[in-house]
């Protein structure tokens, strides 16, 4: 078992992998557009609250196996990390597919990648602990 308190190269790349795993179907989803554009913002809030509660609960169990005492700053690293980097994989996506109006309407373009950030971020965490077990 790998040190959970070291972030390196390796998790990086399983939370990359496994957001853009989750990520690629839910973008490529009309109904997921649509869904954003119409979410209102105590859901979307919602929403966002749920992933990172998720993020932790897993994280605190998985990763740091009940053990965050003297790692919390690490374990609030990787929730942290693991939400940021399915963000951007989320962002990069759609961006590449036309579905990020930043520039035009920046609001629907952040609903949408906090919608299907979620699904994508629990896919990071997940293939991010799989080694650490």
């Amino acid at each position: 078992m790998r040190n959970s308190l070291s972030f390196n190269l390796e998790d990086a790349s399983q939370i990359t992998i496994g957001s853009f795993a989750l990520a690629i179907p839910i973008s490529f989803s009309e109904e997921a557009w649509r869904l954003s554009e119409t979410l209102p913002l105590i859901n979307l809030s919602s929403l966002l609250f749920l992933s990172i509660c998720f993020l932790a609960f897993y994280t605190y169990q998985s990763i740091f196996q009940g053990n965050i005492k003297y790692k919390l700053c690490a374990f609030v690293f990787r929730v942290f990390i693991a939400y940021l980097i399915a963000f951007l994989v989320v962002s990069l996506i759609l961006f590449s597919i036309d579905k990020l109006p930043l520039l035009t309407d920046t609001i629907i373009a952040i609903k949408r990648v906090i919608v299907i950030s979620m699904p994508a971020s629990m896919g990071a965490i997940i293939v991010d602990g799989l080694d650490k077990e």
